[in-house]
């Protein structure tokens, strides 16, 4: 079992930056591929980033790679999402996920390719 909760949203004006943590819990953390999904009003949830346990592969959507970083610290098992460069196009709920998986390398970009959800954090970009 993992449970996830994600922080560090807020309101922040274009060009600006954010972390998001996304903190677990559970004793499969460690060995799971996390990813973070965004879903806007009026829109489809939308894969955003991915990184196996390991945290040597990581995968974006290629509208955000040169924005977004996603990178994970084991030892406190949490995973981060920095944003910088944000955009209006840019708000949305930020979800985490996670997944265990027995490869270190693994990493997944499909929405239910995950088993575990965090309840969200809001991340508006005000122009």
């Amino acid at each position: 079992q993992v449970q996830l909760v994600e922080s560090g949203g807020g309101l922040v004006q274009v060009g600006g930056s954010l972390r998001l943590s996304c903190a677990a819990s559970g004793r499969n953390f460690r060995s799971a591929a996390v990813g973070w999904f965004r879903q806007a009003p009026g829109k489809e949830r939308e894969f955003v980033a991915a990184i196996s346990w390991g945290g040597g592969n990581t995968y974006y959507t290629d509208s955000l790679k040169d924005r977004f970083t996603i990178s994970r610290d084991n030892a406190k098992t949490t995973v981060y999402l920095q944003m910088n460069s944000l955009k209006p196009e840019d708000t949305a709920v930020y979800y985490c996920v996670a997944r265990p998986t027995s490869y270190s390398g693994t990493y997944y970009r499909q929405l239910n390719e995950y088993d575990y959800w965090g309840q969200g954090t809001q991340v508006t970009v005000s122009s």
